[in-house]
């Protein structure tokens, strides 16, 4: 009898251990969805480009394939690289940041380029414009376009999730990234399904309820599902300059030149009013700022040297700077 109590005792010890580590798991992977809002928040803006143009009976399947990709992308291939880095290379983790952050600076300030500047609006792209006279051979393109980009992002969402993991055990982390890889990817790929159908819902009320408040309702989503949509770009955008230049400025001082961010911090501080609000709005000011000058001045760098680059390797026009 005292041996069987003896393991119980035990049993209720892992148990509290193994709950104890997926509480663990579960707070650092809401932390790392938290650090990579800016990302999220532009991928599902963009990705409902690549369903425009396709019969809406295609969207949903369009975007699983993208989805399956993303898992791919994120559990297959960056997860174990990840892993390698931390227990290998754990001093590249700032520099990769700081690599990833300038790409979000770089898209970000492309953004604005984009709407400020004169551009060419018949250049084709991402959003179904490229007339291509087999369905099924632009479907595949787009969804291959897709997943291209996708992997750049996962990229940047895994890398931004290993540094703020706190633990060093390399079961921890990888149970970690696992969570925050499925976690995200069904977040965003979930929110872009419901973002394309809106409108066919709306559209669906509009004419086939029986009160007239419901087809008004449902005119009022169709009307408003572009908004929307304008709306998560724009907001999409500014996190992306501001998540990158936060990321750029933190990843500096974990290598060793503190300046940047102390000075920051010290302007918070002393224009904030002792209100911890009004000192994180004046930081995240600061970064977006920073952000945006920075991505302007990698604009050439990205248009004259890495997307030729990006083509000679992938084929196409850069998928990756297509949102």
């Amino acid at each position: 009898m005292s041996g069987l109590l003896a393991l119980l005792d035990d049993v209720a010890g892992i148990a509290k251990v193994a709950a104890a580590s997926v509480d663990d798991i579960a707070t650092a992977a809401a932390k790392a969805g938290t650090k990579t809002a800016g990302v999220l928040i532009d991928d599902a803006a963009v990705t409902p480009k690549y369903v425009q143009g396709f019969e809406p009976a295609r969207e949903l399947p369009i975007i699983w394939r993208i989805a399956r990709g993303s898992l791919f992308n994120k559990l297959v291939i960056l997860l174990p690289a990840a892993l390698l880095l931390a227990t290998f290379a754990p001093w590249m983790v700032p520099p990769l940041l700081i690599l990833g952050g300038s790409y979000l600076c770089f898209e970000g300030a492309e953004k604005i380029a984009h709407v400020v500047l004169p551009h060419d609006d018949h250049s084709g792209g991402p959003d179904g414009s490229h007339d291509i006279g087999d369905p099924m051979h632009l479907e595949e393109e787009k969804i291959q376009g897709a997943i291209k980009t996708d992997f750049i992002l996962s990229a940047e969402i895994m890398t931004i999730s290993l540094s703020v993991i706190e633990s060093t055990n390399i079961w921890m982390q990888g149970a970690t990234l696992a969570v925050v890889g499925v976690m995200i990817t069904f977040a965003v790929y979930g929110a872009v399904a419901i973002i394309v159908k809106m409108d066919d819902v709306g559209l669906w009320l509009s004419q086939s309820a029986g009160l007239a408040l419901i087809r008004s309702l449902g005119r009022g989503i169709v009307k408003f599902m572009p908004w929307l949509l304008k709306a998560l770009m724009v907001v999409g955008t500014a996190a992306m300059l501001w998540v990158g230049g936060s990321i750029i400025v933190h990843s500096l001082a974990q290598m060793g030149y503190p300046a940047l961010e102390e000075y920051i911090h010290h302007l918070a501080v002393d224009y904030g009013g002792g209100q911890p609000f009004m000192e994180w709005v004046i930081t995240a000011a600061i970064d977006f700022v920073l952000g945006l000058l920075w991505g302007l001045l990698l604009i050439p760098v990205g248009v004259k040297v890495v997307a030729p680059i990006w083509s000679a390797l992938f084929g196409g026009k850069k998928d990756a700077g297509a949102h």
